[in-house]
């Protein structure tokens, strides 16, 4: 059975409490909208930064922390708890099932147009990557907060990973391991109470942030639009894509991991940054922020033949830049209308229900040994 309530769980758990009846906040769907449209934005510039200076400071300010701020609010609501069996149905049905689902489409396209079939499911295609880190991430987590310092140590792995060439994009295990931190984080914020601080906070206090978050913003645009020539030459991109290890793009120095460590502060602040400006209060794309999902998956099959048409090559103009940026935020708010959600339920939110059994349950019930179930 699906509802409002039950959307979008792979990229951030929605239910801020147990039960049928939790209430979703409007301020998390619109961060969770918000935070898609730079991922769409991120995706189709990608063409342009090679010709256009433009294009690669959008480029760079994006990747600054529209990952670092996914990637936050799906720990938000991450659950540290030992899985009982409802998470662990959960973890196959919303993550698993859709992986293997796209990635055999994403399989049959390369196969349509190389005439190579390749079916690897250890390996993701383009954007699949968040699904595995994200049930490695909350696979690791009941185990990770059991330690007494689970930010600083995940920050330990993350900077650590990059030394090794031995992590590496098999199951996604080197964004999920580097991009670890911001996970552990938004379940901290959580357990503060962050959430619920901020929306009790009056207005000027609100805009108050607000101000701070506009100027760092505007600060880092500004950087990354005047020092663009040393941002090229210094492979600054490569750091903000969390997927390799220092040596691999040239960074074989022992102080490389200042670097990583460095990006995970920028981003971790722009995260903060990122959820002061977001409306609390319902907005005409408060909706589409239940849907994530369905923009999340759906988008890069828009994408893939436009890029690989050349279309957007080398484009060195600014209106092609400000097209692009219109057109990905024009994407994310079509595909995240209910249309789409109703024709791609199967294969998005697969009903499978019929696939489990359902005596185990009893049976862990009176054993005494079903975890936090929700």
């Amino acid at each position: 059975m699906t509802s409002q309530l039950t959307l979008d769980r792979p990229l951030t758990d929605s239910h801020p409490t147990p039960g049928p009846r939790a209430v979703r906040v409007p301020y998390w769907d619109n961060a969770r909208f918000a935070a898609v449209v730079l991922v769409v934005i991120g995706h189709s510039t990608l063409k342009l930064i090679s010709g256009s200076d433009p294009a690669y400071a959008v480029y760079l300010f994006v990747y600054l922390f529209h990952i670092p701020v996914f990637v936050m609010v799906s720990g938000y609501f991450a659950k540290a708890t030992p899985p009982g069996v409802a998470q662990l149905k959960r973890l196959f049905t919303d993550i698993v099932v859709p992986y293997i689902v796209f990635e055999t489409i994403w399989s049959g396209i390369h196969w349509a147009i190389s005439g190579k079939l390749k079916l690897d499911y250890t390996t993701a295609w383009w954007t699949l990557w968040f699904l595995l880190a994200l049930c490695i991430w909350r696979v690791v987590l009941p185990y990770l907060v059991v330690l007494r310092y689970p930010f600083i140590i995940s920050i330990v792995l993350s900077v650590g990973a990059g030394y090794l060439g031995s992590i590496d994009d098999r199951l996604s295990l080197a964004r999920a391991v580097a991009l670890l931190p911001f996970f552990v984080l938004g379940w901290k914020l959580r357990q503060w109470n962050l959430g619920e601080w901020w929306l009790r906070q009056r207005t000027a206090v609100v805009w108050r942030w607000r101000a701070c978050a506009f100027i760092l913003f505007a600060t880092l645009a500004t950087v990354s639009a005047v020092g663009i020539d040393t941002w090229r030459t210094l492979l600054i991109r490569r750091f903000l894509l969390y997927d390799e290890t220092y040596a691999s793009f040239g960074y074989d120095q022992w102080w490389a991991g200042a670097l990583r460590l460095a990006f995970i502060g920028v981003g971790a602040l722009c995260c903060f940054a990122f959820l002061a400006l977001i409306p609390r209060k319902a907005t005409w794309f408060t909706g589409m922020g239940t849907r994530t999902m369905y923009i999340y998956l759906l988008h890069s099959l828009v994408l893939y033949p436009i890029r690989q048409s050349g279309l957007l090559d080398g484009h060195q103009s600014p209106l092609m830049l400000v097209a692009v940026i219109l057109f990905s935020v024009g994407l994310a708010a079509v595909l995240g209308l209910p249309i789409f959600q109703r024709i791609f339920h199967p294969i998005v939110e697969p009903r499978l229900g019929w696939l489990f059994r359902r005596t185990p349950d009893r049976e862990l019930v009176r054993e005494g040994r079903v975890g936090d179930n929700p």
